[in-house]
């Protein structure tokens, strides 16, 4: 395929062998479970090197190659590795960088999962170690480097809070001391950001999101060089029976030749609901990273090209009835957990990071009671902005 082809193009056609099935637009589910073999040197080939040969579908399939493929070109990455979901591919990414006894640098508002995963269940079970930084300085980074650290993860934006992080700057840090970087890229796509260019090693994402963008998918991949993939592809991947399934992959397949469409129309919704929130007197505060009056703006002009549709605001008030009232008032946002699909979403952060998070963690983030997420979809901005204004009358 010419590499001089747009993006837009590349997703339509990079990866596709038509000639290989009889010349089908859309390439087949390949629904089984092993490969068979002509001969015993043919499959004693395959066995030499099974991560560029099929075997058995927990391995490769030839449906979710051709996904991988696609999403590696689209991030600038060597080579991509699909899970079964975010927290897969999250937690696949991390064990391939540590051992017992590492020390680790996260953001503190990372997903509320991942946070688990390091704080609670890794400390417990691998002895690692683990600081929180706020990550709005490099120098946050630096400070809480120990002898023993070996990773550094990012979510930028970060959850709730949108928080950014310097990719290039913090990328660089790790890399002159060896140790290496994750970053969740779910929030701004690849379209939207490359960190794998910035330096970062690997690029993980909740397919569940923008990529699958049709709220019909949970699944996950890990972006980087072709070493750490295969590396992963034959130990985290294979050992702990992460496999994606080939309708999934599938459903990936579709969903990404739309995918720079559907990102422009979620970035145009959301930058016209951004402002009406930010000018609205029941509003106290929004956090969108492409509001002029972002504080971290220049930074996030910077090193992203464009904006997603998931924001948060904060309601002028604490008190929980009329949050409630506020929360359930709506007709056009529907009331979710998750994000980055069609419809739009309506979710109050504090239910589930109550839950999930100590009293002191949850204060920590900077979020409240009265503290709203909004995944805005593709419908008409104008009916979005009527329900939220309907809504917010409401609030006394």
């Amino acid at each position: 395929m010419n590499k001089k082809l747009k993006l837009e193009t590349l997703l339509m056609h990079f990866g596709e062998e038509r000639k290989a099935y009889e010349g089908a637009v859309v390439p087949p589910i390949f629904q089984n479970s092993l490969f068979t073999f002509e001969n015993w040197e043919a499959i004693d080939e395959a066995f030499e090197d099974r991560t560029r040969h099929y075997i058995y579908s927990r391995g490769k399939n030839p449906t979710v190659s051709i996904v991988e493929q696609k999403i590696a070109k689209m991030a600038g990455g060597e080579k991509a590795q699909l899970f079964p979901s975010g927290m897969g591919a999250i937690s696949a990414a991390v064990l391939h960088c540590i051992k017992a006894g590492d020390h680790v640098v996260a953001i503190k508002n990372i997903y509320g999962p991942a946070n688990n995963l390091l704080q609670r269940y890794l400390t417990q079970k691998m002895n690692i170690e683990v600081t929180l930084v706020a990550g709005d300085s490099v120098e946050d980074f630096a400070a809480a480097l120990r002898p023993n650290t070996r990773l550094i993860y990012l979510e930028s934006p970060s959850s709730a809070v949108f928080g950014l992080q310097d990719i290039q700057a913090v990328a660089q840090l790790a890399r002159d001391r060896n140790i290496r970087t994750i970053i969740d890229n779910t929030w701004a796509t690849p379209i939207f950001q490359k960190p794998l260019a910035l330096g970062i090693d690997l690029e993980v994402h909740s397919c569940s999101k923008y990529i699958g963008g049709h709220s019909d998918i949970v699944a996950g991949v890990v972006i980087g060089r072709e070493t750490d993939i295969d590396a992963i592809a034959t130990q985290e991947y294979q050992w702990l029976g992460a496999k994606t399934a080939p309708f999934e992959a599938w459903l990936i397949l579709r969903s990404l030749r739309t995918l720079p469409i559907r990102m422009r129309q979620h970035q145009e919704n959301a930058m016209k609901i951004a402002r009406f929130l930010e000018t609205h007197p029941k509003v106290k505060s929004v956090r969108y990273p492409g509001l002029e009056s972002f504080p971290q703006y220049a930074l996030g002009q910077q090193q992203m090209s464009g904006y997603s549709g998931l924001m948060s605001f904060q309601l002028v008030t604490d008190n929980l009835e009329e949050i409630k009232t506020f929360f359930n008032g709506l007709q056009v946002f529907q009331i979710g957990v998750s994000w980055g699909g069609h419809e739009s979403l309506i979710y109050a952060p504090a239910i589930s990071y109550l839950k999930e998070l100590s009293p002191e963690q949850f204060g920590g983030m900077g979020i409240s009671l009265g503290d709203m997420r909004i995944s805005v979809g593709l419908e008409d901005a104008d009916d979005l902005i009527e329900d939220l204004q309907a809504a917010l009358q409401k609030i006394s």
